[in-house]
């Protein structure tokens, strides 16, 4: 069966992520009948969940959702609207907290874009979340425990009930990405 693969990059970065390069290119060997989909997300919030919203309408197939930091918390939006799988790596959760320090002017690390971040910006965002997950049978969470930017204790409290795996070690970026590729296909039943 083919599917489509939504990945959604983190905060102020773009599709020419690491992660994303490693999985797009994993995929591609082993299901030529799986479509990954790793959008430019724009820096303006409501503009990338549109963004998201078209892509999902304009898809036919069975859907599948992938994120890091602020793209899982993209994830998580959508996989439980849609009750689809979902693999959320190092993902931010709500509510945002310290999400505030980016306020004002901000610069994207991949595209070198400047753009602005206003209160009603991060109010949206927050407004997209609920207090309690409940998509957690179709939910794997990958996390590091050196995460300098999330808490990964927080997290796992969070999505209890989900799949949950933590390495020890590593960092924001995600160092285990290559070796949690199997476990991903698994997860997403990708042949």
């Amino acid at each position: 069966m083919s599917k489509t693969i939504l990945y959604f990059h983190g905060f102020a970065s773009s599709s020419d992520s690491n992660k994303a390069k490693i999985l797009s290119s994993y995929i591609s060997k082993i299901s030529p009948n799986t479509k990954l989909i790793i959008p430019d997300l724009d820096n303006n919030f409501k503009k990338a969940i549109s963004q998201i919203e078209l892509l999902i309408k304009n898809s036919n197939k069975s859907i599948s959702f992938v994120g890091s930091s602020l793209g899982g918390y993209f994830a998580t939006y959508f996989a439980g609207i849609h009750n689809a799988k979902a693999i959320l790596i190092n993902p931010a959760i709500p509510p945002l907290k310290g999400f505030d320090i980016y306020l004002g002017e901000n610069k994207n690390y991949s595209t070198g874009e400047r753009f602005h971040i206003k209160k009603e910006d991060i109010r949206f965002l927050r407004g997209l979340s609920t207090e309690e997950y409940l998509n957690q049978e179709n939910t794997l969470i990958l996390m590091e425990s050196g995460d300098e930017v999330l808490q990964y204790k927080e997290t796992s409290k969070f999505f209890k009930g989900c799949y949950i795996d933590i390495v020890f070690g590593g960092s924001h970026s995600y160092e285990s990405m290559e070796k949690k590729l199997k476990k991903i296909s698994n997860f997403l039943n990708i042949e």
